[in-house]
């Protein structure tokens, strides 16, 4: 799809954030306003790392498919289709949920 075509560069991490319930257990639907926003996505794809003082390549700390908390602000936000996806720097993700 769309996201095979996009490479982050540097440290880069692509994320998807996870959208929050739209229904009950029972089935009713949940205001737009009422939902709660959740901070969480998951890790699309990732870049190779960003070069330190000394010019050796500095692995992320997360991978494709992990799941992420991240910041309430922040990110570029990108379109493709349907799915929205956001590009954030490692050190801006806060933590990394297991």
């Amino acid at each position: 799809a769309a996201t095979k075509r996009i490479v982050p560069l540097f440290d880069r991490v692509l994320v998807q954030k996870i959208k929050p319930v739209e229904r009950t257990a029972s089935g009713l639907f949940i205001p737009e306003k009422a939902q709660e926003s959740l901070n969480e996505a998951v890790v699309i794809a990732v870049g190779p790392g960003a070069p330190d003082k000394d010019g050796a390549i500095r692995p992320l700390a997360v991978k494709e498919g992990d799941r992420v908390l991240l910041p309430p602000f922040g990110g570029n936000a990108l379109k493709f289709g349907q799915d929205e996806y956001t590009l954030y720097r490692d050190s801006e993700l806060l933590a990394k949920l297991e």
